[in-house]
């Protein structure tokens, strides 16, 4: 038996020779090599950037000049990662000697232009950027050479929505946008971090940089605005619009109800709209300051919403709002260096008040008063003094939470007076109706703790 069984075992089987041939079959498959893959590689990427840059000049005015287009551009990403390789093998330089030729054939190009046609940079960038993406390709580093294709072909896509977006800025929208660039890129560095003043309340630098978080995120929403252009639908409107400035948005809608009674009901479903606007937009800037205080801060926010999402349902199912358009209200620059310094006012001295009633231990009792009125001129000024008057161990997460709810509360209600006090007999009712049940709701919020 011991013979037969290692008789049998030298006897190879037929899935025996199986085996013994598909490591020969692995092994003779040789790899794909890595130049041919980074040609490949090169020679998409091209293509991509070169369709996008002729869908462009074929949607463009009459009088543009075509440059280049698919066939072009993947033959330059091919021309740099080819120079690339021989740049390290056999001809040093010749990745510069390439760019240099084609940015040169270019120039000769937009040289040879007639004067009735437009000419630009766009296409000489372009170029040399995609001679660059191939070479990257060869040298593996992909990631770089796929964001700077994409950034490539983002910019080439968005040509004329970006000229059309440019030819409607006016000359505040650019100086307040330089003033922004200002206090945010020079004051911001240069103000010192370290406390002065009274209490040692006042920071320069923390007060500035709620400055830039506020104005930053208001001009969002103001430039979502000049984007919608002089017609927009009326919800998209107040959703923008309370985000750059719901009470400015509130004011316009009011004065507008009595100007337009028929559309008083859907004017007040976009003053609810944009006061509702206000509370997420609280927990996110609380939130980049303090994550804490701002999760402690959704339950009863939300809450203060469900009077604005009920009635909104209801004008939605009931009254169907009106599906024209409606003239955008006109919104300050959030970005202008005198709103910046009334924030940064503002800020300060409620910061200074908070660190004043700690230190002679009225925060129990001064701290929700001083909410409330602070929320009637200003709701983000208080909710980022809390966010960081919590983080720095001033104020307990619960006192915190609920100066943030008082200060909503008593915004709801001048939103509300303002609508009364300018709107038309409609507008007066439902928006009293419902900023009134918003901020009971945000008193229930506290009594239930």
């Amino acid at each position: 038996m011991p013979s037969g069984a290692a008789q049998m075992e030298t006897v190879p089987g037929p899935w025996q020779e199986s085996l013994a041939v598909a490591p020969a079959a692995a092994q003779s498959a040789a790899p794909v090599p890595p130049l041919l893959t980074a040609i490949i590689v090169s020679a998409c990427l091209g293509a991509l950037v070169g369709l996008i840059r002729q869908w462009s000049d074929q949607t463009s005015p009459a009088g543009e000049v075509d440059l280049g287009g698919v066939r072009t551009y993947t033959l330059w990403a091919m021309l740099g990662c080819g120079a690339a390789f021989l740049g390290e093998t056999h001809v040093p330089a010749l990745l510069a000697v390439v760019i240099a030729l084609i940015g040169l054939q270019q120039l000769v190009s937009l040289l040879r232009v007639a004067p009735t046609q437009h000419t630009g940079g766009t296409t000489f960038a372009s170029a040399l950027l995609t001679v660059l993406v191939g070479a990257l390709v060869y040298w593996n580093s992909r990631q770089a050479a796929v964001l700077i294709a994409a950034t490539t072909m983002v910019l080439l896509g968005f040509k004329q929505p970006l000229h059309a977006w440019t030819r409607a800025f006016k000359p505040e929208d650019i100086r307040a946008t330089l003033q922004f660039v200002a206090i945010s890129g020079v004051i911001l560095p240069l103000v010192p971090d370290r406390s002065f003043g009274p209490y040692g309340a006042f920071n320069p630098y923390s007060t500035w940089l709620m400055v830039v978080l506020i104005s930053g995120l208001g001009f969002t929403g103001y430039l979502a605005m000049r984007m919608l252009g002089t017609q927009a639908g009326i919800l998209l409107t107040s959703l923008f619009g309370g985000l750059a400035s719901s009470t400015a948005t509130t004011l316009a809608f009011a004065r507008r109800s009595k100007v337009e009674p028929a559309l008083s009901a859907h004017f007040a479903l976009a003053v609810v709209t944009a006061c509702s606007v206000m509370l997420p937009r609280v927990v996110i800037t609380v939130g980049v300051l303090n994550p804490v205080l701002a999760v402690d801060l959704i339950a009863p926010l939300a809450l203060m919403m469900l009077p604005a999402v009920c009635y909104g349902l209801w004008q939605w199912f009931a009254r169907r709002p009106a599906d024209g358009t409606v003239e955008a209200p006109h919104l300050t620059n959030p970005l202008s260096l005198a709103t910046a310094i009334k924030f940064a006012l503002l800020y300060a001295l409620i910061g200074l008040l908070v660190k004043a009633a700690t230190q002679l231990d009225l925060l129990q009792s001064g701290l929700l008063p001083l909410s409330f009125v602070s929320g009637l001129t200003d709701m983000d000024a208080i909710a980022l003094s809390m966010a960081g008057s919590q983080t720095a161990g001033q104020v307990p997460l619960l006192l915190a939470t609920k100066a943030v709810i008082v200060a909503a509360v008593g915004n709801s209600l001048l939103k509300a007076g303002l609508a009364i006090s300018l709107g038309s007999p409609v507008l007066r009712r439902e928006v009293a109706l419902v900023l009134g049940a918003t901020a009971a709701t945000g008193i229930a919020a506290l009594w239930l703790g």
